[in-house]
C-alpha cells in the first residue's frame, strides 16, 4: 500500500491528527511503528462504542505496524474523572482483574491474537517508587492540569478536586514512555490526556506521540455516546439475533456513520451504496449487509445468515402486520423503562401488570424475548413490541420533556 493510501486507510473516521505531518514522517521511517490504545476495564463487556478504537488499531495493524493493547488495570483503580462533573468512584482490584480477563478474551474477534501485544500498566506502575511518582508529579503544573475543561468547570464551580484525580492523566501519559509509544489512539474526550503523554514523553527524552483521536459513538438513540448505563449500546458479546436486531433499528442516517466508523467495507464501496439511496434504494438493503458484517465479525457466518433469516421470516413473511401503524412515544432522552412504554402504549394496565407480563415471558421487543424488568429502551426505533400474542405495537421513542403517547 502506498503511503497515500496508507494516510487514507489511517485517517479514515479520524477526528483529529496531532500532528499529521509527523505521523506522514514516522511512516516514511519504514520500521513497524508501536500503535498504543488503552482501556480501562471499568466494565466486564465491550460494545461497539470501544470497538471504533480496536478498528482503528486493527487498520494499524494490517498496514504492518505494533498493536499495543494496553489494559489501564492500575489507572482503572484511581478512575479517569473525564466529562464527569464528580470524583469516580475507585474500583477494586479485584474488579479491573476480573474485566480484564474479559476484554482478553472480547478484543480477539477484531485483533490478530499473534500480532497483538497485551500489556498491563500496573507492570511499571506498581513498580514506582514514591520518589519516582514525585519526578513525574514535577514534569506538569496545577495550571497546565486546570486547562483541562472539566477540572476548570469544577474548579469555578467549588466543586472539589481531589489530588489523585490529577495523577490519572499524569499516569495515562507516563504509559507512552514506558512503552515508547509512536502514536496512541484514544477517543475526543480523552484528547487531554493523550497530549499528556507527548509532553512527557518529551520531558523524558523521547520522541513525542503522535494522537490520533477518534469521534465517540452514538448509541442508538442517535444523541448520547453509546453506554451500558444508559441502554442505548449493542454488546458485542450479545445473542446474535440481539445485535443484528438492534443493528436494524438504528435510523437510515446514524447508519452511515456506523459504517464509516464499525465497517470494514471501502469508503469507495460505502458511497456507491450512499448514491444508490439518494436515488431511491432501500437504505434497509444496506442495514442488512452492515448487520450481517457485525454479526458474523463477533458470531461467526453461520450465526449471520441465521440472524438475516429470522429477521426476514418475521417483517418480510408479514408475521408483524404490513399496516400497524407506528406510534410515537415521547420520553426522556435517556429513553423509557420497558415496563412504563408498555404502559404507555396501551398493551396493559399497569405498570405492575407490564412487569407480570416480562416475569411471565410474554414480552417481546424486534422479536426478542424481554427478562430484564429494568431494561430501558432507548430512543429510536421503530421498535415491535408485543405482549402475549394478541396485543402488539409499532413504536417509535422520541426525546422531548415529559413523556406520552401520540398517535
Amino acid at each position: 500500500m502506498s503511503l497515500q493510501e496508507s494516510l487514507a486507510l489511517i485517517q479514515r473516521g479520524a477526528e483529529e491528527i496531532l500532528r499529521a505531518e509527523e505521523l506522514e514522517k514516522k511512516l516514511l521511517e519504514g520500521r513497524p511503528l508501536r500503535i498504543k490504545a488503552g482501556f480501562d476495564p471499568t466494565a466486564p463487556d465491550l460494545h461497539l462504542g470501544h470497538t471504533v478504537l480496536l478498528n482503528k488499531l486493527k487498520q494499524f495493524q494490517d498496514l504492518g505496524h505494533e498493536a499495543i493493547f494496553l489494559i489501564g488495570d492500575f489507572t482503572g483503580m484511581i478512575g479517569d474523572p473525564t466529562g464527569k462533573n464528580v470524583t469516580r468512584k475507585p474500583l477494586s482490584r479485584e474488579d479491573v482483574v476480573e474485566n480484564g480477563k474479559t476484554y482478553q478474551q472480547q478484543i480477539f474477534k477484531i485483533l490478530d491474537p499473534e500480532k497483538t501485544q497485551i500489556k498491563f500498566n500496573s507492570s511499571w506502575m506498581d513498580a514506582m517508587t514514591p520518589a519516582e511518582l514525585i519526578q513525574l508529579a514535577a514534569k506538569h503544573t496545577v495550571a497546565r492540569m486546570l486547562e483541562r475543561e472539566d477540572f476548570n468547570t469544577r474548579y469555578k464551580s467549588g466543586q472539589p478536586i481531589a489530588i489523585h484525580e490529577f495523577l490519572y492523566p499524569l499516569m495515562q501519559g507516563y504509559d507512552s514512555v514506558a512503552l515508547r509509544a509512536d502514536v496512541e489512539l484514544g477517543g475526543t474526550d480523552q484528547k487531554f490526556n493523550l497530549l499528556v503523554g507527548r509532553q512527557l514523553q518529551e520531558a523524558y527524552g523521547q520522541k513525542p506521540q503522535v494522537v490520533l483521536t477518534m469521534p465517540l459513538l452514538e448509541g442508538l438513540d442517535g444523541v448520547q455516546k453509546m453506554s451500558k448505563s444508559l441502554g442505548n449500546y449493542i454488546g458485542i458479546a450479545e445473542p446474535f439475533d440481539d445485535m443484528f436486531g438492534k443493528i436494524m433499528s438504528i435510523s437510515d442516517e446514524l447508519m452511515w456513520r456506523y459504517l464509516e466508523l464499525l465497517s470494514f467495507t471501502p469508503m469507495g464501496e460505502i458511497a456507491q451504496w450512499k448514491k444508490a439511496c439518494s436515488e431511491g434504494a432501500n437504505p434497509r438493503d444496506v442495514k442488512v449487509r452492515f448487520g450481517q458484517e457485525i454479526v458474523q465479525r463477533f458470531h461467526g457466518s453461520a450465526a449471520a445468515r441465521q440472524a438475516v433469516e429470522n429477521f426476514e421470516s418475521r417483517f418480510k413473511q408479514k408475521l408483524i402486520p404490513e399496516d400497524l401503524k407506528e406510534i410515537s412515544l415521547v420520553v426522556a432522552s435517556s429513553g423509557r423503562p420497558v415496563a412504563n412504554a408498555i404502559c404507555d402504549l396501551g398493551l396493559t394496565n399497569s405498570t405492575s401488570e407490564a412487569r407480570r407480563a416480562i416475569q411471565g415471558g410474554g414480552v417481546k421487543i424486534d422479536g426478542q424475548k424481554v427478562s430484564d424488568q429494568k431494561l430501558v429502551i432507548p430512543v429510536g426505533g421503530p421498535y415491535i413490541i408485543e405482549v402475549g400474542k394478541l396485543k402488539i405495537a409499532k413504536a417509535r421513542l422520541v426525546a422531548e420533556e415529559g413523556h406520552g403517547a401520540v398517535q
